[in-house]
């Protein structure tokens, strides 16, 4: 070794996915683009700013989320689903 510390952290990683997109896409992509900015950014970015997440990448339909505990991520994780069924309550299956 060379004498250098190494600094280490826990961390909870949370792996989101829309289910279903593919399907949503092809039936209406504009309007599917135009949900899954608004979830984004009316549901889940709060979400993340209320339980510590901080946001390391999207991909298309999903996002990877780094939390500084499992509570947090999975505190998270609940509050967003809950969001987003209510928020589609209306919406078709």
């Amino acid at each position: 070794m060379t004498g250098e510390r190494v600094i280490r952290r826990l961390a909870a990683i949370l792996a989101a996915d829309v289910v279903g997109y593919s399907r949503l896409m092809g039936h209406d992509e504009d309007g599917t683009l135009a949900r899954l900015k608004a979830h984004r950014t009316e549901r889940l970015e709060p979400t993340l700013a209320r339980h510590r997440g901080r946001l390391v990448k999207l991909t298309g339909d999903g996002a990877l989320v780094e939390f500084p505990s499992a509570v947090d991520a999975l505190d998270a994780a609940i509050e967003f689903q809950h969001a987003v069924a209510e928020a589609n309550r209306d919406q078709p299956t």
